[in-house]
């Protein structure tokens, strides 16, 4: 069984779904809020080096926390961004998922979720 760590915030639809989801296939998982306990500093550095490509992809960018601060995301370094993240965690991308300590999946799509754990 793949330990998973499930960041949320529960007002988002797309993390209410992703958590059905996983309560469907009875998959285990520990529930944080992302708000009141962002992903710690390993895990948004995991989620960095995974979307290097683009640093944008692990920001909310449609919710109005990003919008607010009008940032040219690819311009900041990495301390810039984990601060950014540290300090708010509803610019996060959501659902925020953890397993096996070392991958993260950003957001949710069913068809991913089942590739990595059915």
């Amino acid at each position: 069984m793949k330990k998973i760590i499930f960041y949320t915030y529960l007002k988002c639809s797309t993390c209410r779904k992703a958590l059905n989801w996983l309560d469907k296939t009875n998959l285990e998982y520990q529930l944080i809020d992302i708000v009141k306990e962002p992903p710690l500093l390993k895990y948004l550095s995991l989620a960095l080096k995974q979307y290097s490509e683009d640093k944008k992809k692990i920001f909310n960018t449609r919710g109005k926390a990003f919008k607010s601060i009008n940032l040219d995301v690819h311009s900041l370094s990495r301390e810039e961004i984990f601060q950014l993240l540290l300090n708010d965690g509803k610019l996060i991308k959501r659902p925020f998922l953890v397993y096996e300590e070392k991958k993260v999946i950003l957001g949710f799509n069913e068809i991913e979720y089942a590739k990595k754990f059915l």
